[in-house]
């Protein structure tokens, strides 16, 4: 089974941080108790991952509200395994998990991406990382009236 890195618990924390903040500074919400529990014996044990399996079950629906707000895959549409690439060099999964994806469990997925994060050799990374992100794909298509409209033709706009 896969295990849950202790990152991606400490990112789950925080949304429930942001999500529901304590009223009074002291008292912590029940998800985020629950997802605090789990940080702590990690914590004390010198953990960096805890297995899924037996994972508290109020602390891995926390777990699993925090991984439903998080993008579903790396792929930035610049796939090269249909090239013939082992990797591919836009989001950096392997074949396999390219075409596995959609039949992996959450805490695969959350493993890919902790693997192609760390390596940070993917192009969503540094070339087309403007790709990765998703503020520009929610962002009005109408430039304000300060900043300029992208001329596609004009070359100081060509990548190098």
């Amino acid at each position: 089974m896969a295990a849950i890195h202790i990152t991606d618990i400490e990112a789950a924390i925080n949304y429930w941080r942001e999500k529901t903040p304590s009223p009074d500074g002291v008292t912590l919400g029940p998800e985020l108790r629950a997802l605090a529990e789990v940080y702590a014996l990690m914590v004390f044990h010198h953990e960096d991952e805890v297995d899924e399996v037996g994972f508290p079950p109020k602390a891995w629906a926390a777990w699993m509200a925090w991984y439903d707000s998080t993008p579903d895959t790396p792929c930035i549409a610049i796939c090269s395994t249909s090239q013939g690439d082992d990797e591919c060099k836009g989001c950096g999964r392997s074949f396999d998990e390219v075409q596995f994806w959609p039949g992996m469990s959450p805490v695969e997925k959350r493993a890919t991406w902790r693997r192609i994060t760390m390596e940070d050799s993917a192009w969503r990374f540094n070339r087309y990382a403007e790709r990765a992100r998703e503020a520009e794909r929610d962002a009005p298509s109408t430039p304000s009236a300060d900043e300029p409209e992208f001329d596609p033709d004009d070359e100081k706009n060509w990548a190098p």
